[in-house]
């Protein structure tokens, strides 16, 4: 038996007069890449300097302004990093680069050896304020955990005194979701009188979900509690770093921007330790699909995730928001139908604002066709087969025909499981248009009688092979169509009856063939089909349709 009773409750916040649930979304936070840092010490296998450069140039590219680089301080390759960035001149002028330290002098100093030549940095120091760490780690009272994280700010401010460049401090309470608010609202009001931000040179409060230890509306109670009661807030940038260990960080970002923040730490496909960080892509496409510029490149994202999986060696799933190959894809039969719907209408009605159902964004928005959105199994329905055959070949099957079709390619994919779209057009020759045998077409003369009436103002002259053996006969009629349906009934002593007859264009230009479709009734049987032709000239496509019916129905066996 699952052995619940082993775990408490962690404790909620006690704010009634809660103001975020009322706020919306408006505009971008700071986004601050922390890929190179949190993401990088996650991975399998770390990145080497190279391609860690390389990455840094696709964040560049992708608009980020703040990365956080790695911990020049605790290892060579971290330290080369760095060095690399600088020496080779990477980084852009519009572009701070955040480093991470402990509050310790010889990290620190380390730290400030490795910004050598930089420009403007954040220094990112952090230090464990939890209830349960303040107790099993480190085994300190609260005065003792404020007393780290002051003499790291002292340290970080004697040693930005002789820097060259621009330093902004940003202090993190690691653990801030297990940590009282009371004590986290202390700890970070120390830390800004020793570092005296202005309004000109703010420091960065930043409120870390280190382990997502709730819902995601307790931390967006703890984040407006925290915006409310800090000192000096208007020199203050709040940022938060969510992870997703409940599986709900992009949620939690979300709401703490409702609550205040002003800045998000994350990762491209939320990649960081454990279950993750926070998804920045999945926020920003989130923003865009609510009409706000999300404030970063993101338009093609075959080509963030094409360098993405080479650099990191981690795979995309394919039910990934937004990146998974999978998202813009449709099985069911109702959902391919309405998507079907949607995009017709989308085309009639010229709406400059996108609505389609169970497409929540246009995927060629961000670098996806709309190839995929329709995939074909046993789940699939008429809706689906048929979106296929349009988008994919031009045909647009009649809609009695959509279920006659869809089972046929219903029976194929219980067999097999998944159909393409290839697949799906070779059915359709064999089933419609390849229907040749025993009865086939060869040519027809087709002649206007115009001293007739209506009723028998077309001539027509047909030869064809019954079983390999060709025949010719003759008739009339109120057109081609009915000219053609009396001497077939004439000649084969049958009865069929045509129920509906449509065309069209397949392409366009002069050069550009026409479909013909014929909904076709055997009055001795009951039975009723499709017949399907395709020509240059329209009057032969349709009475290849009237034979490929013929033969369907099996009038002549």
């Amino acid at each position: 038996m699952l052995n619940y009773k082993r775990y408490k409750k962690n404790p909620i916040v006690y704010l009634p007069d809660r103001q975020w649930p009322n706020k919306e979304i408006e505009k971008a936070p700071l986004w601050c890449s922390v890929d190179l840092r949190d993401g990088n010490q996650a991975l399998i296998e770390p990145m080497v300097v190279e391609e860690k450069i390389e990455f840094f140039q696709l964040l560049v590219e992708l608009g980020f302004k703040e990365i956080e680089v790695g911990f020049p301080s605790a290892s060579q390759i971290e330290f080369d990093f760095l060095r690399q960035l600088v020496d080779r001149k990477l980084i852009p002028e519009d572009v701070t680069i955040q480093v991470l330290v402990q509050c310790r002098e010889h990290l620190i100093k380390r730290t400030f050896e490795a910004l050598q030549g930089v420009g403007r940095a954040i220094v990112h120091i952090y230090n464990s304020t939890s209830t349960l760490q303040r107790d099993v780690v480190f085994n300190m009272n609260r005065d003792q955990i404020i007393q780290i994280a002051v003499e790291g700010t002292r340290l970080v401010k004697k040693y930005a005194e002789d820097f060259p460049g621009e330093i902004i401090l940003e202090y993190s309470p690691e653990s801030f979701t297990g940590t009282e608010l009371d004590f986290a609202l202390e700890i970070c009001n120390a830390v800004m009188r020793e570092w005296q931000p202005t309004l000109d040179k703010k420091i960065i409060i930043n409120l870390p979900a280190t382990v997502e230890m709730n819902t995601p509306n307790v931390y967006a109670d703890q984040i407006e509690w925290m915006n409310r009661n800090l000192e000096n807030r208007d020199s203050i940038i709040l940022s938060v770093h969510p992870h997703n260990d409940r599986g709900t960080g992009v949620a939690i970002a979300e709401l703490a921007i409702l609550a205040g923040a002003d800045r998000v730490e994350g990762t491209l496909f939320g990649n960081g330790e454990r279950t993750g960080n926070v998804d920045i892509l999945t926020l920003a496409y989130n923003m865009f699909s609510q009409g706000i510029n999300p404030e970063l490149n993101i338009e093609n994202i075959n080509y963030i995730i094409e360098k993405y999986e080479r650099l990191t060696k981690m795979k995309i799933g394919e039910r990934h928001p937004y990146a998974g190959k999978l998202v813009f894809t449709a099985f069911s039969g109702s959902h391919q139908d309405a998507i079907n719907k949607g995009l017709k209408a989308m085309r009639e009605r010229k709406s400059p604002y996108w609505a389609v159902p169970y497409l929540p964004i246009d995927p060629a928005d961000i670098g996806r066709e709309y190839e995929p959105i329709v995939r074909i199994n046993s789940q699939s329905g008429k809706g689906g087969v048929a979106f296929i055959m349009e988008q994919y070949f031009g045909f647009k099957l009649p809609k009695a025909m959509h279920k006659e079709f869809a089972n046929v390619i219903q029976a194929i994919s219980e067999k097999k499981g998944e159909i393409s779209p290839e697949e799906i057009m070779d059915e359709f020759k064999k089933s419609y248009l390849d229907q040749k045998e025993p009865l086939h077409f060869r040519k027809a003369r087709m002649e206007d009688l115009p001293e007739m009436d209506e009723a028998c103002n077309t001539h027509a002259v047909v030869v064809y092979t019954d079983h390999g053996v060709e025949k010719t006969f003759e008739a009339t009629g109120n057109g081609p169509i009915d000219a053609l349906q009396k001497g077939l009934q004439e000649e084969l002593g049958i009865k069929v009856k045509i129920l509906d007859y449509s065309e069209h264009a397949l392409g366009g230009g002069s050069n550009a063939k026409a479909a013909a479709y014929i909904h076709m009734l055997n009055e001795q049987t009951g039975e009723t089909t499709f017949g399907v032709g395709v020509s240059s000239n329209i009057t032969r496509a349709s009475i290849r349709a009237i034979f490929s019916a013929l033969n369907r129905l099996g009038v002549r066996k």
